[in-house]
């Protein structure tokens, strides 16, 4: 599943998101989700997400 809709996403989901300084790579961090940091019900580069350890970064598939 994709990350571009709010709706999917939820706290204590786990994801895959791709953190600022990795978007040119594509390269992508798994984690747990601590906060949703986008307002907008979707977003096309994924929704921004706060992980439990701190990491922030766009959200590219829902595991």
């Amino acid at each position: 599943m994709n990350g571009q809709n709010r709706s999917n996403i939820t706290p204590g989901k786990t994801v895959e998101i791709v953190l600022k300084q990795d978007q040119r790579t594509g390269k992508t961090t798994k984690g747990i989700v601590k906060d949703i940091l986008t307002k907008s019900p979707t977003h096309p580069h994924g929704i921004k997400v706060r992980l439990e350890d701190g990491q922030v970064g766009r959200v590219k598939t829902i595991l």
